[in-house]
């Protein structure tokens, strides 16, 4: 992508870091992040057999570690818009026709014709303006089954001006305006009002990272 779609978004990536994600991830957060998505993925209880959809899947990191749980029964399907992370998704599961990538946009309401076990979504949908959020809930909820788990790996709610002096710096440094708004936001609150139950959460990196569980009302 030459031109963002949201001028001001963080996660539409310049070509060189879509080019070099993994590796620019494992810089940027001084090895950290590679440990909580292992934790992260963990806490999600996937179950052999069980079938994921992955909303801005990039490179397809986070669905190599989910595949470990889903044995020879289950699939992943990952979406997303960048021909670079395609392009290393692909790589990554050449061998594996249960995991499978999807050029899509998650912003608009589409229909892949099928329901999952799973969606998830990690570092994605703070980097969007909150309306465009309320498009991608409807999505994950469209495409879980009956009682399907949504999980949202992101930043938590948090008071900016509470944050130690240089982990504000360094927020405010690298992060993109709509992810000042995703932290004031009762997500609990927004999800209760699409349909969504029975919430869990895990807590990574001081509080400052969530993973947060919920369940589709039951039909």
């Amino acid at each position: 992508m030459n031109k963002k779609i949201y001028p001001d978004s963080g996660v539409e990536l310049n070509k060189f870091i879509a080019a070099n994600y993994d590796k620019v991830m494992n810089f940027m957060s001084l090895g950290l992040y590679r440990g909580f998505i292992k934790k992260a993925i963990k806490n999600m209880d996937i179950q052999a057999g069980n079938s994921i959809l992955d909303l801005g899947c990039g490179t397809g990191r986070n669905a190599r570690l989910m595949a470990k749980y889903i044995g020879n029964d289950g699939h992943i399907i990952g979406l997303d818009i960048s021909k670079f992370m395609e392009k290393q998704f692909l790589r990554k599961f050449q061998n594996n026709p249960n995991i499978q990538f999807k050029n899509q946009r998650i912003d608009q309401l589409f229909d892949l014709k099928k329901q999952f076990d799973i969606v998830f979504i990690s570092f994605v949908i703070h980097g969007f303006p909150h309306e465009i959020r309320n498009k991608i809930v409807q999505n994950a909820y469209n495409h879980l089954k009956p009682n399907g788990k949504f999980f949202i790996l992101d930043f938590a709610e948090f008071d900016m001006a509470k944050m130690p002096v240089l982990h504000r710096f360094i927020f405010k440094k690298i992060e993109c305006k709509y992810a000042f708004d995703y932290i004031e936001r009762d997500w609990k609150a927004i999800l209760k009002a699409s349909g969504f139950h029975n919430f869990h959460e895990h807590f990574y990196l001081k509080k400052y990272v969530r993973l947060l569980k919920a369940v589709k009302t039951g039909e």
